[in-house]
């Protein structure tokens, strides 16, 4: 079974940086894919960025040169070091994964972490 464990998110003012890690407790080799995600209060669960096993990324344009999504192997954990962080990126930041990187949407993702809150004040 697989379990994806965010760290606890936190609150920063407008411009500053914050980084989320999630870990897997899983074979993550067989994971091929991982990802992020937000959720703004009232919206839908959005893609940010994901990678795949070998290091390729993808980013949301809404975050492209502020969020960087990395991933350390041996610690079976997945980074998202955010920056120039916006009030309106408030939101409950998810963890997922998947055995192929595909979609951005959320169905393409089979796996979940509960999530944390991130808060961005003005």
């Amino acid at each position: 079974q697989v379990q994806l464990v965010e760290s606890a998110g936190g609150s920063v003012q407008a411009g500053g940086s914050s980084r989320l890690s999630c870990v897997a407790v899983a074979y993550i080799d067989l994971l091929s894919c991982m990802g992020w995600f937000l959720q703004a209060p009232g919206k839908e669960r959005e893609e940010v960025a994901d990678i795949d096993n070998d290091a390729n990324t993808r980013d949301a344009d809404s975050v492209e040169g502020r969020f960087t999504i990395s991933q350390d192997k041996a610690k079976k954990t997945t980074y998202l070091k955010m920056d120039m962080l916006k009030p309106t990126e408030t939101a409950m930041y998810f963890c997922a994964a998947t055995p192929w990187c595909s979609g951005t949407s959320a169905s393409a993702f089979r796996f979940w972490g509960e999530g944390t809150q991130g808060t961005v004040s003005s």
